[in-house]
């Protein structure tokens, strides 16, 4: 028998990763208005519950095997970039090499949403067959993987996401 019990906030993390995976790969098939509402309701409750992931295993022992294939990514990609149109770039001003650039940084919703359903994607594909014995070090890898990168390309696109939503009279 299995003792790992998960926490509420570890249980909450998985549950928001399986429907921004879901958000993600629906994106084609979904309005306009809807997708960015859902990913504005969905990424600062992965942030915060990320944050709040503690890590009961040491960082060095956690690993997620990739298992998201390459077609399966630009394909999600796509469909996303096709989704936001032409406000799939925006500027980019927390980017490293902007502090040596006198011309403006580009980035993109799509690669930078996809980047992130990647992770997590890999995160419940590395889980599904055992949650509770392979979810503490799946959740460290993910802790350690959203604070060393995708945290601030979630905190990115959200503030390219909440501009289209607010600034524009009609985003359909």
């Amino acid at each position: 028998m299995n003792d790992t019990v998960l926490n509420n906030n570890a249980l909450a993390f998985i549950g928001l990763c399986n429907e921004y995976c879901q958000a993600a790969e629906s994106a084609a098939e979904t309005e306009r208005r809807d997708f960015i509402d859902t990913m504005l309701r969905l990424l600062p409750r992965i942030y915060i519950a990320a944050s709040d992931l503690s890590a009961d295993i040491s960082t060095e022992e956690a690993y997620i095997n990739p298992s998201l294939e390459e077609d399966y990514y630009e394909s999600v990609r796509r469909a996303i970039e096709n989704i936001m149109g032409p406000d799939d770039t925006y500027l980019e001003v927390f980017e490293e090499d902007m502090k040596y650039s006198d011309t403006p940084i580009a980035a993109s919703l799509s690669e930078g949403l996809t980047d992130i359903f990647q992770s997590v994607y890999n995160f419940i594909e590395m889980i599904k067959p055992d949650p509770l014995a392979l979810a503490p070090e799946a959740l460290a890898a993910i802790k350690e993987d959203f604070e060393s990168y995708w945290s601030q390309i979630l905190c990115n696109n959200l503030r390219a996401l909440n501009k289209i939503k607010y600034s524009s009279s009609d985003i359909d």
